[in-house]
């Protein structure tokens, strides 16, 4: 197990090396829960991720080790950018084996953090095992989650939020390998053993969540997931040991949780978070983590490191699954001001139009028809349905797409 002792150890270790992120409070989110909402912002360390604490932590404790020559590790993104920051800043040259899968931004990153980047397999598996391989050769292998001085670096969180917020009730955490997590409850579990250890995991990477309810560290299948960075197919068994201790439930979030999630941290706060950093937001308003109205809660932003390529498609998603976007298609008489007449009642109806595409000349058209359908921006489900019947009343037929 972990004592508070290391963890505060781990603290004076990384003090300089990391940023001491900030715990905001969010009005929006208060008033939407019903209870007292706190954000801690890891996604504004230097690599955008909590994982440089960690990283810190190991590789800092490697340097009593003379004989130490390197470091190697394997990742798809955020501890990748944790070990080659944290390895250049101790003098230690760093190896990290990415799978082949892994974004071009990720790669480019960990080398402008002083990485040498391997690419390897189709599988974190693949690349743990080339890692593996690796650091037989003499260099250290830094694991992610399972390992006592990573997790003691990212139980430092639980420190800040205790100085900054000693009256906490509760705390939602992100869950992936369980490394963060375990860091976390560790601390706050000895500083102040009511506050509730709420461990949030994407439904479609159960990990944890199935451990604990099991009672057994066990592989599962995992699907496609928009929070990639907790889809973790097996917990950690040092990690197992402290969550089955310390954490009071392991909540799971779906994916159309988890878009709308990110869109609303981005639009509410201006706060950029990646799936696997916006989960606890996700879990904030599901009925699964029981949060009392009015207790003071933190939700742990673990990370911010969205590809670009993949933004746009997650806000998109997000606001068509929230309710934000409409679309829909159309027929209308092909004549003169058709068009105009339908775009003013939808202008009436206070929508904002972002796309229309207008067909005249399509096999399945009648020729005294045109098709057009139409991208709308809403306030919401509700204004959805005020739009739709607007329409219908003024004899418009809608296929909603």
């Amino acid at each position: 197990m972990i004592a508070l002792r290391d963890i505060q150890k781990a603290s004076r270790i990384i003090h300089g090396k990391v940023i001491r992120t900030p715990l905001i409070y969010s009005a929006s989110f208060s008033r939407m829960s019903g209870a007292e909402v706190y954000l801690k912002l890891e996604n504004l360390q230097q690599t955008g991720s909590f994982k440089l604490r960690g990283a810190t932590c190991r590789i800092e404790s490697l340097l009593k080790d003379h004989s130490c020559t390197g470091v190697v590790a394997a990742s798809a993104g955020n501890h990748a950018q944790g070990v080659a920051l944290a390895a250049g800043r101790a003098g230690l040259p760093s190896t990290i084996v990415m799978p082949e899968w892994a974004s071009i931004s990720k790669q480019e990153a960990t080398r402008a953090y002083g990485g040498e980047v391997i690419l390897e397999g189709q599988s974190i598996d693949a690349s743990i095992e080339k890692a593996r391989t690796l650091a037989r050769e003499g260099r250290v292998f830094i694991h992610p989650f399972d390992d006592p001085d990573i997790i003691c670096g990212q139980g430092t969180i639980g420190l800040e939020i205790l100085e900054d917020l000693p009256d906490v009730d509760a705390v939602l955490v992100p869950v992936g390998g369980g490394g963060l997590m375990a860091g976390i409850a560790s601390a706050m579990k000895a500083m102040r053993p009511r506050v509730r250890i709420l461990g949030v995991q994407a439904a479609a990477c159960p990990s944890a969540h199935h451990a604990l309810r099991d009672g057994r560290v066990a592989r599962v299948e995992a699907a496609k997931s928009i929070a990639d960075g907790i889809a973790v197919t097996q917990v950690g068994d040092i990690p197992f040991k402290i969550l089955r201790e310390h954490v009071d439930r392991i909540v799971l979030v779906e994916e159309e949780q988890i878009a709308a999630a990110i869109v609303l941290l981005l639009e509410r706060r201006k706060v950029l978070a990646e799936g696997a950093g916006v989960v606890p937001l996700a879990a904030l308003f599901n009925k699964d983590s029981e949060i009392l109205p009015g207790s003071r809660v933190v939700l742990v932003i673990s990370g911010g490191n969205v590809d670009s390529p993949l933004l746009d498609r997650v806000i998109r998603q997000g606001l068509v699954r929230s309710g934000r976007i409409l679309r829909f298609s159309v027929c209308l008489e092909d004549v003169p001001g058709s068009l105009m007449q339908i775009l003013s009642l939808v202008a009436r109806k206070g929508a904002n139009v972002l796309h229309i595409y207008h067909e005249r000349t399509g096999r399945d058209i009648p020729i005294h028809l045109s098709h057009v359908e139409l991208e709308l921006e809403t306030r919401g489900p509700e204004h959805i349905r005020e739009i739709s019947e607007a329409l219908e009343e003024n004899g418009y037929r809608l296929c909603i797409l």
